[in-house]
């Protein structure tokens, strides 16, 4: 990204923030702490379902199960809680009125309480219905299965997991509200490393599963009636899981939260102005879930490995976005909503522009390192038991398409939060829009493109059993081409609103170009070690680079490694 100009039309002089302007006690530092903890677990759990169902028609139904209930978690969670409630409840505790942020906490709960029992009863009774209009090409199995082409009808299966997987989503939307609190007050570690009793729920169930029905050593040999029975012990323990997560933030959140007091009342102080804003955030986000299910339609249609390449990449997209961007954008939307709304334009800049340096920080060296090491991250994650060496190669070239408008994705993320904070839903809701129209109509396209490849035909050392197309690449590039230009509109649109905003401009390519010099030893390092196991190459080689990349950072004096750190002696010596 290059600078913007400022308001009077010249180029805006690069300025590099304090470290001062940083939430309190660390605050994303803390964020990064939790996902990374709850990350790690859902690695292993993502490697343990390589291990067992591959790339294959079990693998499909998993992906698409946990996303079918998960519109309700997202439309209802995290995200549309942040910009609804965090502000609210935060301005409240700025001003010392414990007894009206307890009321207006404990009537946004029970509001969000009934909207949730009604819409997962809704969820479980229609999810025939649900599956159809989601999974569309999945309704041809039973056809295909009978012609002898497949082997598995997933539509009955995925009917079946929607429907334990739907009150699950119902607990987690739950824990996002209990999520909101606690971010609210400044603890980010809990609330943001509870997944972690969620993934290892269903580790647990799953594990148990495979060894009392005797596969434990061969899951590959496995009949596909016993495939059933570990699918359904998966969506037992993320069901169980959820409510452990929700449990698990409860005794924080009552601490707290002292006056806590619990209603469906809609005259409490701010729970009028939180629902008025729920709507466009609630436009805005189910757009993004728009995006995200129509991603989902399409790959029905492809040939059968898609959603599970497209989930296995996801897992590791998932990790900078999660990580670093959320992270920076979670610890910084509750600061930015204790400032007065009337004044909040003079300083936001500058705290943007901070932020947007501190994600790029790490997520150029995690982009860098999907498209050069891609293939060693795949193989030491999943490449064990059914993922096969044609699975790798897919998963790889999905990643490489995604990871094309991660940079973009991130900043995204972030550059919604100043919006939120001016009490400004709508904007982000409509560029969402556009952002769909375009990335829908090109993946199609492309889809349609790729899919006319075979992954044995480019890749004949790899060729097996699993007869993969390359046709959730195209999906992965318009994805991209749409976070591109999400980002561009969010930039103009903030422009407008913060014509003080300071954009990172060269820092952003001077952080690319580390990245990069970065991978060169460690690129000599794989060569050197060629024809090592994943468990050898990837670590090794991985290590170098990240170090390298440190320690270029350090004798480069870039401060945005001090802002991850958030030490304000080692600040201090980077800016020198």
């Amino acid at each position: 990204m290059s600078e913007a100009p400022d308001s009077a039309g010249s180029e805006a002089p690069e300025k590099v923030p304090t470290p001062a302007a940083s939430p309190k006690g660390g605050g994303a530092l803390l964020v990064a702490a939790g996902i990374f903890a709850s990350r790690l677990l859902g690695l292993a759990r993502e490697s343990a379902f390589a291990w067992i169902f591959g790339v294959n028609a079990h693998g499909d139904v998993w992906r698409n199960a946990l996303k079918a209930p998960n519109a309700l978690q997202n439309l209802l969670g995290e995200q549309t809680l942040s910009a609804t409630m965090i502000p609210v409840y935060s301005r409240l505790l700025a001003e010392k009125r414990d007894e009206d942020a307890g009321r207006f906490a404990g009537a946004i709960f029970g509001i969000l309480l009934a909207a949730v029992a009604v819409a997962v009863s809704l969820g479980v009774i229609l999810a025939p219905w649900i599956v159809a209009v989601l999974n569309p090409g999945f309704l041809g199995d039973a056809a295909k299965v009978a012609a002898g082409e497949i082997t598995v009808d997933r539509y009955p299966l995925l009917v079946a997991a929607v429907r334990i997987l739907f009150p699950m989503t119902g607990l987690l939307v739950l824990s996002a509200w209990a999520l909101g609190i606690l971010n609210s007050h400044r603890r980010f570690l809990l609330s943001y490393s509870a997944p972690v009793v969620w993934n290892v729920a269903i580790l647990a169930f799953v594990f148990l599963a495979v060894w009392r029905s005797g596969y434990w050593h061969a899951p590959k040999d496995a009949s596909a009636a016993i495939f059933d029975g570990w699918l359904e012990a998966a969506c037992w323990g993320g069901l169980a899981g959820g409510l452990l997560q929700f449990l698990v933030q409860l005794p924080a959140v009552f601490r707290l939260c002292r006056r806590l007091r619990f209603s469906l009342d809609r005259e409490v102080e701010g729970v009028r102005p939180a629902l008025a804003a729920l709507g466009p955030a609630l436009a805005g986000r189910g757009v993004v879930q728009l995006s995200l299910y129509l991603d989902t339609v399409l790959a029905s249609f492809l040939a059968i490995g898609a959603p599970s390449a497209i989930g296995n990449a996801g897992t590791l997209l998932s990790l900078p976005i999660s990580l670093f961007g959320m992270s920076v954008a979670a610890a910084e939307l509750p600061e930015l909503a204790r400032q007065d709304p009337g004044k909040a334009a003079a300083s936001l800049g500058e705290r943007i522009g901070r932020a947007l340096r501190q994600t790029a920080f790490v997520v150029w060296p995690s982009l860098v390192a999907f498209l050069l090491f891609g293939y060693l991250l795949v193989g030491l994650l999943y490449r064990r038991g059914n993922f096969t060496a044609e699975a790798q190669m897919l998963v790889v070239a999905v990643l490489a398409a995604y990871a094309c408008g991660l940079l973009a994705s991130t900043a995204s993320r972030l550059l919604q939060n100043p919006f939120y904070a001016l009490r400004d839903t709508r904007t982000p809701a409509r560029i969402a829009v556009v952002r769909l129209a375009i990335s829908a109509s090109i993946g199609f396209a492309l889809m349609s493109l790729f899919d006319r490849f075979a992954v044995a035909a480019v890749f004949p050392w790899a060729a097996g059993n699993d007869a993969l197309h390359f046709g959730a690449v195209g999906l992965g590039l318009a994805s991209s081409l749409g976070a591109w230009l999400e980002l561009g509109l969010l930039r103009r649109a903030l422009g407008r609103r913060l014509p003080g905003l300071v954009w990172p401009g060269f820092g952003l390519f001077r952080l690319g170009g580390l990245a990069l010099l970065a991978a060169a030893p460690a690129l000599a390092s794989w060569w050197l070690l060629a024809g090592r196991s994943f468990w050898v190459t990837a670590p090794l080689v991985l290590g170098v680079y990240g170090l390298v990349y440190l320690a270029g950072a350090y004798l480069l004096r870039m401060p945005e490694l001090g802002f991850w750190l958030d030490h304000p002696r080692l600040s201090r010596l980077l800016r020198r």
